[in-house]
């Protein structure tokens, strides 16, 4: 049997002829995706514990570094979106991101202090803002509907694989070389390189916009409106993800309070992330296809249940390895139901001409959600200590979930109505 390998399928084949579930540019874009998450995650893995017990950071000042984090790329996500949609070039759109990100990598080779830290955070962070709209737009518009959340957990798979690989290559030179953090960010640029040659020279030039004039080829191209993105079902999901991203307590805050209730050596933090990505890769696709099955912004926040299993192991007294699993179990758990879903079902609500856009706000909206709720923990932690404020989110958190299902799972009856 005949698979074209292009994105679209060659209208003059036979009529038996299929094309492939998981197309050709999915996979580039998880390839291009595990290198680049190889270089983030080398850094992000011992950024907390750098911060905090190195460089002697309160609470509240990493909680402004970690919003920092989580909320930079929101500013510039809506931007690369539109961006996308409107030169219908969302390849090299997100070429751009890759290669600031990439830039950022050598700033962190002659970052000393938190001023230069914060900024080439900053730095790398926009680029992701700039290239994750595009890239999520070109996988959505790769793959039939059925196969829509399959799609995307197949690129978080690959993406997951290099979120697991960067920790382990932080421990493995942190482990040889006790104080080589130029050693990891020297080998943080050499994968950020290899991720952006692959978009560049691998990954085809998608058009959408063009593509979605299949039944009159002599028309022109659709002009880009914004109207199309105010979908009143879209609004509907920023607002259930916003309020839930406010209540989602950031990685690295979890890590430590583990941390400190566990008492295991502090050379072991990174592995803490190995943990949660290796979680993800394995549920990635399996709960995509969940997703497909049973309705996509249902999982979506039926996957903060999960979340909240790992705040009651990170608050409870006395919490040993056992909980530590858990509470890593659990996130893994809780980014499958979310991190590629919530793409799945805005790339859906909207119109193709804008799917970038659509997916770029929702992405914006949960990444600023997630910014206020660092700032807002950080000074949390400050005042009341890891346990009891963990014990307060997961309080409000328990009280969201119900609230937040009855008012999302109309979209997963609404949203092939595009």
């Amino acid at each position: 049997m005949y698979l074209s390998l292009s994105d679209r399928p060659d209208r003059t084949v036979a009529p038996t002829a299929r094309r492939p579930r998981i197309p050709r540019v999915v996979w580039l874009l998880g390839l291009v995706s595990l290198f680049t998450d190889i270089s983030s995650e080398a850094v992000t893995a011992i950024l907390p514990l750098y911060l905090t017990a190195v460089l002697g950071l309160s609470s509240i000042a990493y909680g402004v570094v970690d919003g920092l984090y989580q909320g930079v790329s929101a500013l510039v996500r809506i931007a690369g979106g539109w961006a996308a949609d409107r030169s219908d070039h969302p390849k090299w759109v997100a070429f751009v991101g890759y290669g600031l990100s990439c830039v950022a990598r050598v700033g962190l080779l002659f970052a000393t202090g938190l001023g230069t830290v914060t900024a080439v955070i900053t730095a790398d962070r926009i680029g992701k803002g700039v290239r994750t709209a595009p890239r999520d737009a070109m996988i959505a518009a790769s793959v039939p509907t059925s196969d829509l959340a399959r799609a995307f957990g197949v690129h978080r798979t690959l993406d997951t694989i290099g979120a697991v690989l960067g920790p382990l290559l932080a421990f493995a030179i942190l482990y040889a070389i006790p104080d080589g953090y130029v050693t990891v960010m020297v080998a943080s640029l050499a994968f950020a390189v290899i991720g952006v040659a692959l978009i560049g020279l691998l990954v085809p030039d998608a058009r959408p916009r063009r593509e979605a004039r299949r039944d009159d080829v002599r028309a022109s191209a659709p002009p880009f409106r914004w109207a199309e993105v105010a979908d009143p079902r879209l609004l509907r999901l920023l607002i259930v993800v916003g309020v839930l991203g406010i209540l989602t307590v950031g990685d690295g805050f979890l890590y430590l309070a583990l941390l400190d209730r566990s008492g295991f050596a502090a050379q072991w933090f990174p592995m803490l992330y190995v943990g949660t990505n290796v979680a993800f890769l394995v549920l990635a696709v399996p709960v995509g296809r969940l997703a497909d099955r049973v309705g996509r912004a249902r999982v979506l926040v039926l996957g903060h249940v999960a979340l909240l299993g790992a705040y009651a192991c990170g608050a409870t007294p006395g919490t040993g390895w056992v909980a530590t699993a858990g509470a890593l179990l659990l996130l893994g758990v809780f980014y499958a139901a979310t991190d590629g879903v919530i793409a799945a079902v805005a790339g859906r609500l909207v119109p193709p001409g804008v799917r970038a856009s659509g997916i770029a706000t929702a992405q914006t909206v949960t990444a600023l959600a997630r910014l206020a709720s660092s700032l807002c923990f950080g000074v949390l932690w400050f005042a009341v200590g890891p346990q009891s404020a963990l014990v307060l989110v997961g309080v409000l958190l328990a009280l969201a979930i119900p609230v937040a299902l009855r008012e999302i799972l109309v979209l997963d009856r609404t949203a092939e109505a595009v």
